[in-house]
């Protein structure tokens, strides 16, 4: 069989013709897994540039053909390309290979500085399984709802409609997210209320510009992300420590706290009933909370909780966006703050950047009101669900003495692990046999036992029981 090593382009976008891309030997394959040993197959011809963006996979049957295997095999391993967001399927059109995840080129000047607003151990060669905690599953975004509600909203928008607007956002979606947001956490706003940000991370810019204290607390081990923006904008974070009940509210001594009390980053615990009164009762004497509501949206074994900001309007901003629920590329969020706050807050957001744009605002306010949006999130909790469940039972025969948190609700979970070994060196050495973990030292300000954060939701099944066979052979060395 010829082995083709360049790239391979195609026609225009025509399908490619034989399998001689794949490089795999009918007489090789294995009696059991074809379809694991088909998909690895494509992917390595991804990742190493030999399945260009655009690239028509050939037919099923053609490939299956050449390959001596059923056709349903080729139909599974296409499958789980469209999956992992390497490759998309339309009618008439075939299968199109979309996007190289895998595929490194050396770094630009620009690359090289991108790289260092990342945490540290960015993925490198051969890295083919990450498990990055924050990254949602791409594949699942609702391209079909998103571009029916385009079109709709092309319709019938006026000229005004895409002009300078409130640079709190528009009307229509500031209205339909205080709905939304009633219904489903709890919050207690009118549309005046909300300010539509470029995700969490400009909440916390806006907040940070704004706030009178220049020292915040911040929840230990907790967000990193949220620590820099903080820190950025010369606003000193100040660790409390984290436990089973979450916050320790008794160790507060700052005038406001961050924190994600509904699923606690990284650790996944909530906020205890006793710890969100005697947080409340700090609050109403002249604190403020600052409430990240990441991931709420993603529950799987117990009932939702609702928000702090529900309870306490005046005393909370709350901020959330559908980074994790649509796609972190979207960046649309939204800041619900005190009123005391919000003349600084809209002049900061003004002065940084005149309002979000109008047309995706339009369109996810169009989804939420024909519960286009809704339905998506019961969709990709069932999918998330099925990869937290594969990650677990993989885990339970690989680690099986392995302390696992955090599962009930989220987007990943964490491992607790044993011995004097640094959680970093562990890191280490889980990419060297090609998985990217985050050990929770990173999230750490403090130390504290060492573990590692696993991220399940951008990976399908196979690619997690996969990771979590290879992680068990980390551990066990």
């Amino acid at each position: 069989m010829v082995r083709v090593e360049g790239p391979i382009h195609g026609d225009r976008g025509g399908p490619i013709s034989g399998s001689d891309f794949l490089q795999l030997r009918p007489a090789e394959a294995p009696v059991k897994g074809l379809t694991t040993w088909l998909a690895d197959g494509l992917r390595l011809a991804v990742s190493h540039g030999r399945l260009a963006p655009g690239t028509r996979l050939p037919a099923t049957r053609l490939l299956a053909s050449e390959l001596r295997i059923s056709r349903g095999v080729v139909v599974d391993a296409y499958q789980r390309l469209i999956d992992e967001g390497l490759a998309q399927a339309r009618t008439g059109a075939g299968t199109t290979i979309v996007a190289h995840p895998h595929l490194r080129d050396a770094p630009s000047d620009r690359r090289r500085s991108l790289d260092t607003l990342r945490l540290p151990l960015p993925p490198a060669d051969g890295i083919d399984v990450d498990l990055s905690p924050g990254v949602p599953d791409l594949a699942a975004f609702p391209r079909t709802a998103w571009l029916r509600a385009e079109r709709a909203v092309l319709d019938e928008i006026t000229a005004a409609d895409l002009g300078y607007g409130d640079p709190g956002g528009t009307p229509r979606l500031r209205a339909e997210l205080a709905g939304w947001l009633a219904r489903t956490r709890g919050v207690r706003a009118e549309p005046d209320d909300v300010i539509v940000v470029n995700g969490v991370a400009q909440a916390l810019a806006l907040l940070a510009q704004t706030l009178e204290t220049r020292t915040v607390a911040v929840e230990d081990p907790g967000s990193r992300g949220a620590r820099d923006q903080l820190a950025h904008w010369g606003v000193r974070p100040e660790p409390v420590p984290v436990d089973a009940e979450g916050l320790v509210v008794d160790a507060l001594t700052q005038a406001a706290v961050v924190l994600t009390p509904a699923h606690q980053f990284p650790t996944g615990v909530v906020l205890g009933p006793a710890r969100r009164r005697a947080l409340l009762t700090w609050a109403a004497a002249g604190g403020t909370i600052i409430e990240d509501d990441y991931d709420a949206e993603h529950r799987y074994d117990r009932a939702p909780v609702a928000a702090l900001q529900g309870s306490a309007p005046d005393q909370v901003a709350y901020a959330g966006s559908v980074s994790k629920s649509l796609a972190p590329g979207m960046r649309l969020g939204w800041l619900i703050a005190p009123r005391r706050m919000q003349p600084a807050l809209l002049t900061a957001k003004h002065d940084s950047d005149l309002g979000n744009p109008a047309l995706p605002q339009l369109v996810l306010a169009r989804l939420l009101a024909t519960g286009d949006y809704e339905r998506h999130l019961r969709n990709v909790r069932n999918r998330q669900r099925r990869r937290r469940d594969a990650l677990l039972a993989a885990l339970r025969v690989h680690l099986p003495r392995a302390r696992v948190t955090g599962v009930a609700a989220g987007l990943h979970l964490l491992i607790m692990l044993d011995g004097d070994e640094p959680d970093t060196r562990t890191a280490e050495r889980a990419a060297k046999h090609g998985v990217l973990v985050h050990p929770l030292s990173w999230h750490r300000m403090t130390p504290g036992p060492p573990g590692l954060v696993l991220g399940y939701a951008a990976n399908p099944p196979d690619r997690l029981a996969e990771a979590a066979r290879r992680l068990g052979q980390v551990m066990a060395r």
